[in-house]
């Protein structure tokens, strides 16, 4: 899988040196090749990624910190990238949030590595924790923003628990995403969801007798 989209993380950790993106792009492409190849995660030490990659361990290590840090950040490389809001509404940053979460299912659905990885991670909990504090807590952080602008202009009840609305948004996604994979994840599937949660945050208006 070719990593030559990737994006740089603006909020990533400083990293001592100038990056060289051709040479990121093949330490990146490196660990991709030995988990394409099947290697585990437990057995994809710095020294075999510098030697897939063709470079030195120095020079890794001049990049990440260890092993966990750079196999999130090709986890990271091989996702659809992060999405930019419209802002003109919390239903329009809602649904933009969710298409990105389904086109996340698709990738994974469509990757046996991707798959794999996913399922490693979860058995390496310094790796599961370095992506949850880089990646997932991020998103839920700018998913709660959104919601908290809706409800500061009136988009949505004063009286919401808006860590639940999160969840009540993201939920029926990642079950379909990951619970059941059997499940379709069809186009229109984020607006669906968007609105018919919605419709139960929403101000109740009063009418004119």
């Amino acid at each position: 899988m070719s990593l030559a989209g990737q994006q740089s993380r603006p909020d990533g950790p400083a990293r001592g040196r100038p990056r060289s993106e051709a040479v990121e792009r093949a330490i990146l492409e490196g660990v991709m090749k030995l988990l394409e190849e099947g290697v585990p995660l437990a057995e994809l030490s710095i020294e075999r990624v510098a030697r897939t990659a063709g470079v030195g361990k120095a020079t890794i290590y001049r990049r990440w910190s260890g092993k966990e840090e750079l196999f999130v950040d090709v986890v990271r490389a091989a996702e659809p990238p992060d999405p930019q809001l419209p802002g003109t509404s919390v239903r329009d940053d809602l649904v933009v949030l969710l298409e990105a979460l389904r086109q996340r299912g698709l990738v994974s659905r469509s990757s046996a590595i991707l798959h794999n990885v996913y399922a490693q991670m979860k058995s390496a909990p310094k790796v599961w924790a370095a992506y949850h504090a880089s990646v997932i807590a991020p998103r839920r952080v700018l998913a709660l923003e959104v919601l908290r602008r809706g409800q500061e202009n009136g988009e949505i009840r004063a009286d919401v628990d808006l860590d639940l609305a999160n969840d009540m948004f993201v939920g029926p996604m990642l079950v379909r995403s990951v619970m059941r994979p059997e499940a379709d994840l069809p186009e229109g599937l984020a607006e669906q969801i968007v609105d018919t949660v919605l419709d139960g945050l929403r101000p109740v208006r009063s009418t004119a007798s």
